[in-house]
């Protein structure tokens, strides 16, 4: 009998663990798609490359993948990156710093710095990114918005 109770213990761990990996492999492709479709998004939206940029502060900025970084210079003002190699702990980091010379930073010559005993990454290519564009609704569908009334008190 304890032979028995033993045994569908451990197949409910084993089912347990079956079904947390599967948990984890569904959220780990959520995560992938939706880090592709910004991907594909911002190269859509970027133009052609450009030698530099100036700036005085960063605005905000998104990772997009180890080697690709969106950079908000203004709200309205965005820069697409494209790294040389990959940037460890781009994607995980809480704040990034900009090399630059008299507030303008060029490709091939200035740096994405992530802090720690990170090596900076090079900036291969800098690309203007169309926010008009970006923030478009995809092929003219609007998105979806769910409506609802707040609760009385």
């Amino acid at each position: 009998m304890e032979m028995k109770v033993m045994a569908a213990k451990t197949l409910l761990t084993a089912l347990a663990v079956v079904a947390a990996l599967s948990a984890c492999t569904r959220v780990g492709k959520d995560y992938t798609s939706r880090m592709e479709a910004r991907q594909q998004a911002y190269a859509a939206a970027a133009g052609e490359p450009v030698s530099s940029f100036r700036y005085f502060s960063l605005w905000s900025w998104e990772p997009l993948s180890d080697s690709e970084l969106a950079i908000y210079t203004r709200a309205n003002e965005a820069w697409l990156l494209d790294l040389d190699g990959k940037c460890r702990n781009l994607e995980f980091t809480n704040h990034i710093a900009l090399t630059s010379s008299a507030s303008e930073v060029s490709a091939k010559f200035d740096r994405v710095i992530t802090g720690g005993a990170d090596a900076p990454c090079f900036i291969k290519q800098i690309r203007p990114v169309d926010i008009k564009k970006l923030n478009s609704p995809q092929e003219g569908k609007p998105r979806e918005i769910e409506e609802a009334a707040r609760p009385a008190k």
